[in-house]
């Protein structure tokens, strides 16, 4: 189970970074972990971003942090909206930052400061609307098998 790997303290760093990235915005960012990832990939990130409808948030601006713990596979999936104007090697940029945390076991760290770098960019282009502007998905962490 990932919960082996990442403890209750880690899954808090995790949603605290969610909390602080989404504070500033509209967008939506989720974390999927699981051990094995069944098939290529972004095949499977784009199942799990299915899976938690993330492509249903208003601006199209979900991010998805998917992680296969045992199968050392990591991606980030953003919606459409999100995708379009970040700047060009942003996602690869992101990448490398929680790669080189996991490829020491830090998990937690990587995944939250890669989570407050995508907060950023969604800061810039989908601010916090204070009108009715809702949490449209979950913070918490998704865990698969």
């Amino acid at each position: 189970m990932p919960k082996d790997v990442i403890t209750e303290a880690d899954e808090q760093q995790i949603v605290a970074a969610i909390a602080e990235a989404e504070k500033n915005t509209s967008g939506e960012i989720r974390v999927h972990i699981e051990n094995n990832c069944k098939g290529p990939v972004l095949d499977r990130a784009t199942e799990v971003f299915a899976e938690l409808h993330m492509h249903e948030t208003q601006g199209r601006n979900g991010v998805l942090f998917y992680v296969a713990l045992l199968d050392h596979q990591f991606a980030i999936l953003g919606d459409a909206g999100i995708n379009a104007i970040v700047p060009e090697h942003f996602w690869e940029d992101v990448t490398a930052k929680v790669i080189s945390h996991f490829k020491e076991k830090r998990y937690a760290q990587g995944l939250s400061e890669g989570i407050l770098m995508a907060g950023e960019q969604l800061k810039a282009h989908f601010p916090y609307n204070q009108k009715g502007d809702l949490n449209e998905l979950k913070d918490d962490i998704s865990f698969g098998e």
